[in-house]
């Protein structure tokens, strides 16, 4: 199939490629799995407090086991003393363990998303930059002109070089190199933008659906 594609002076021209991954099934529940899974897995759980077991002290008893008519009690690291342990508290990002998203399931719903965003006209594939662009303004007036102030940017190393200055900037719009891609981002922005050289990297990740279509229930 072919795809319009854009240049930086405002030219169009058409881009051939894979409709088996521009037009592949759009798999709604896989997708919210997977973004489920992007964010467990990177949520901060920063948070730890001290188990009885992390506490350093002494580890003798408090007072005799019995004749005293107090309590039994072992160490001062228990839970209910002072400067004790803390029960049931917060145990740090370690104790929790990361979501599996295999690449299948990766790759089906990187396909999804693209396909849902060249069927809502989101998906826009510019040529590769020939020149180095520096200046924002300049790049901010392109993007406006073209209505993608909301948008992901998706660009080959060589792209990256020549224009990743000038979009460092600007509001609502996040660069990628295409070897960094995260779902998470394409639903985020509005819109999802490539160059001709990384939109065929992108095929090339996902070369196996031009062989076979898996469907995940």
């Amino acid at each position: 199939m072919k795809i319009e594609k854009v240049s930086f002076d405002g030219n169009k021209n058409t881009l051939e490629v894979n409709d088996k991954i521009f037009t592949n099934k759009i798999n709604k529940k896989l997708i919210s799995e997977i973004l489920y899974k992007n964010i467990a897995n990177f949520k901060g759980r920063k948070s730890k407090t001290k188990q009885k077991n992390e506490i350093v002290g002494s580890t003798s008893k408090i007072y005799a086991q019995k004749g005293t008519g107090n309590a039994r009690h072992a160490s001062r690291k228990a839970p209910i003393f002072v400067g004790g342990g803390v029960a049931h508290g917060p145990k740090g990002q370690n104790a929790y363990k990361k979501r599996k998203l295999n690449k299948k399931e990766k790759k089906l719903g990187l396909s999804s998303i693209i396909t849902e965003k060249n069927n809502n006209k989101d998906l826009i594939i510019f040529n590769d930059f020939q020149k180095t662009i520096l200046k924002t303004k300049e790049m901010f007036s392109f993007l406006k002109k073209i209505d993608a102030t909301n948008s992901i940017i998706i660009l080959d190393k060589s792209s990256l070089d020549k224009v990743g200055r000038s979009l460092k900037n600007i509001p609502d719009i996040k660069v990628s190199e295409i070897g960094n891609l995260a779902i998470y981002d394409l639903l985020k922005y509005k819109k999802v933008i490539f160059t001709e050289t990384s939109i065929k990297e992108l095929e090339k990740r996902l070369s196996w659906l031009q062989r076979q279509i898996y469907t995940i229930k």
